[in-house]
This record gives structure tokens, sequence and C-alpha cells, in this order.
């Protein structure tokens, strides 16, 4: 088993990501879409910790030629920031959404001087905009960041295209095909709902209008 099907079992099993073809969340965008990913649930069990943080790891070793500093988005991606922090002993840092309206009025909290390289954690990469906005933070106050790594991505085209405009990578850990995969292996949905995945997956943003809901 890979590790990207072993994360997709954990995060089944512990409801970090729910799949509904039937009866659809909705997003914080609006859009009614068929899966829902909560990656805090995957805090509550420290092996769950321990994994995301040995792979993360190992992505550093492979992809990633200097790091200084690692950097959590606030909030989701702080606590595994923290983790691979602590495993590869290097200081951490966190990027608010936005600055803060009062006292020093920092959107990066923890040192960070200008020229060190920065490793970015993310917990979730939809359509990328949280993490580029931390990107763009922590390029703004000098610091060199060229990779991005999250526990789960949709893979959408729309996050792509953005990180390359940016020239920036992404690296995450469970992919959308992965988790279908193990969806199906543990037979959580019949064939039909697994095609309607399937569906929604090549075009998101239309599979609702599509579906009639």
């Amino acid at each position: 088993m890979t590790d990207s099907s072993k994360l997709a079992k954990m995060a089944l099993e512990s409801g970090a990501i729910r799949l509904s073809p039937e009866k659809p969340f909705t997003w914080a965008s609006g859009y009614k879409m068929p899966i829902y990913n909560d990656n805090r649930l995957l805090l509550g069990k420290a092996e769950y910790r321990s994994f995301i943080s040995q792979i993360f790891s190992k992505f550093s070793e492979v992809s990633v030629n200097k790091t200084d500093v690692i950097a959590g988005t606030a909030t989701a991606g702080i606590p595994h920031a923290t983790t691979l922090a602590d495993r590869l002993g290097k200081p951490l840092i966190y990027v608010r959404a936005a600055t803060k309206s009062h006292g020093m009025g920092n959107q990066i909290e923890g040192p960070l001087t200008s020229g060190q390289n920065v490793l970015l954690i993310e917990d979730l990469i939809s359509t990328g905009g949280s993490a580029i906005n931390a990107v763009k933070a922590i390029r703004k106050a000098g610091g060199i960041v060229n990779n991005c790594f999250c526990i789960f991505s949709y893979g959408f085209t729309e996050a792509r295209n953005r990180f390359e405009e940016i020239n920036c990578q992404y690296h995450t850990i469970l992919t959308f095909p992965d988790l279908l995969k193990e969806a199906g292996s543990m037979q959580m949905l019949p064939n039909d709902q697994i095609e309607s995945l399937r569906i929604w997956h090549k075009e998101p943003f239309k599979w609702a209008e599509n579906k009639g809901f």
C-alpha cells in the first residue's frame, strides 16, 4: 500500500474526508460538492500526526535543496508544520490570512530573516488561494519559498495553474484518484456513486448543476 493509500484509509476512517454524491455538501464558496475535507480530525491520533510528518520529511529530502524555516498556514497548517519542524529540528513560523489590525500588525508570526529558505505547510489545497497568499506574504518579507507541502489536494487545474504562475511547486500526500481507489476497496459506496465522483473530478464546478442540485 502506498503512502497516499494509507492516508486515504486514515482520512476515510476518521471522517476527515466524507463522500456523499447523493447528498452533497455546500462549500464556503457556495458550490455543492460530493466531498468534504476536514483534516483537523486527523489531529486526534498521534499515529496520524506522526505519519503525516514522516511523509513530509520524505518529501523534503527528495524535493527541497535547503530548508531554514518551516511555515504553517493559519490555522490548519500550523499543527502539521509544528510536528515537521520538531522532526527536522527547524524554526517554526506561521502565516495569517491577513495582517493583524492591532499590536505589531504582523501577518507572519515567528522569526523570519530575509534570505532564509522557507518550506510552507498547508493542510488542503483546493483552488490554492490561501497557500498562494502565504507564499506571497513570505516572499514580501524577504523569505525564499519554492515548495508547499499539503496533506490532500483535489487536483483542480486552477490550483496547478496558479502555483505555476508564481513559480512554486506543491506536493500532496493524498491524491483524489488514490482516495477514490481506497474508498472503492473499502466498499464505502456503490459503483454508481464512485463513478459520479469521477465525473465530478473532471468538471467539479459544473457537477451540481448537471446533477440538478
